[in-house]
């Protein structure tokens, strides 16, 4: 069986190691959602992972609603972005950008005065982190038919805009309560057309999104990322395992390059899963190479592999606070803490301060 330190071939990209970077928004953009000079620093310090795959950057205005975060769809935005993968490619690296539209979770603060949009006209739970502090939530419209075609347009045209930013490949941000994950599962998706009811309509949009960014940069360069066992801001599906085996098949017959799952433990420390993780029940139906995340330290991880569930693992925190991550797995260096208190400030303190190439 592989080890983590082997490396990976994830369609079009060679990974020298099984120890991918997962994505994670930390808001050091600026409130014209620009990416910043510290980006690029942050981004390079990390470069011995296998894959850096970004932060969700927004494929359109109407779909971005985080603060401080970062898009790709204008002219200023790829040249900024280009400074970073740069940066990554010149320390050794490879990245690909996680392409998102957050859907019902965009507060209207965010779209001047419009409201968000969803599968279905529905409102999430809980607050929205806006400039002015937590907000409501407001009741979503549902996209036409018409809208849907667009927003399709814009994960092709934002899958374009990634590779003139320089970056090896994309990822659709297909999980966690947003728009995608929104029109797969039953409880956000009570459409009666083309795109709800039945599972094969419900998966529908991730297909042609999928589809749509394949066409133009290669299903080789494409992953998607999933998140079966557990509800995220307030969506679920009532029986998830039918749906995400119908996803899984249809992705492996795009031929797609990777496909990621997100599913935290029933026990979990960051994120709890409403059932356990699905991922043996999947793997037969994904064809290339899968990527699991959430609560992975290196024991767990390596024994996943050993165990044949899975091809490679993303880690999120322990990265943030450990930018030599594959180093210190590989000499057995005690891995620093992360400071929480900075996971989303605008400044370098806890992003770009913490020690690395230690010994």
């Amino acid at each position: 069986m592989p080890g983590l330190f082997d490396p990976i071939e994830l369609g079009a990209i060679r990974a020298p190691n099984r120890i991918l970077m997962a994505q994670m928004t930390r808001a050091r953009g600026t409130r014209e959602h620009l990416p910043t000079p510290i980006m690029a620093d942050y981004y390079a310090q990390r470069a011995s992972a296998g894959l850096i795959i970004s932060e969700a950057i927004g494929i359109n205005q109407l779909g971005l609603g985080w603060p401080y975060a970062t898009g790709l769809w204008s002219a200023e935005q790829i040249a900024d972005w280009r400074g970073i993968t740069d940066a990554v490619h010149e320390n050794g690296g490879r990245t690909i950008a996680q392409l998102w539209q957050m859907g019902r979770v965009v507060h209207p603060s965010f779209l001047k005065g419009g409201r968000p949009v969803s599968a279905s006209a529905t409102t999430a739970p809980n607050h929205a982190h806006t400039y002015d502090g937590k907000k409501p939530y407001v009741e979503a419209r549902a996209l036409t038919i018409d809208e849907i075609a667009d927003v399709v347009g814009h994960f092709r045209q934002a899958a374009v805009n990634a590779r003139e930013a320089g970056f090896d490949g994309v990822q659709l941000h297909a999980s966690n309560g947003y728009l995608i994950d929104q029109f797969l599962r039953d409880s956000s998706n009570f459409r009666d057309d083309g795109y709800g009811g039945s599972v094969a309509n419900r998966i529908r949009f991730l297909r042609e999104a999928t589809r749509a960014v394949a066409d133009v940069i290669g299903g080789d360069r494409v992953g998607v990322r999933l998140s079966p066992n557990s509800e995220t801001q307030g969506v679920r599906d009532s029986d998830p395992l039918p749906v995400f085996t119908a996803a899984l098949e249809m992705l492996s017959g795009i031929g797609i390059a990777h496909l990621e799952l997100r599913e935290p433990p029933v026990d979990g420390t960051f994120g709890i899963g409403e059932i356990d993780p699905l991922a043996r029940e999947l793997r037969g139906s994904f064809k290339g190479p899968l990527i699991l995340n959430s609560d992975f330290d290196f024991s767990r991880a390596q024994a996943e592999l050993d165990a044949g569930v899975d091809d490679a693992v993303a880690f999120g925190r322990p990265f943030i606070a450990n930018p030599d991550l594959p180093r210190r797995f590989v000499e057995g260096i005690p891995l620093t803490v992360d400071d929480r208190d900075t996971w989303f400030t605008q400044g370098p303190e806890g992003y770009i301060d913490y020690p690395r190439n230690l010994i």
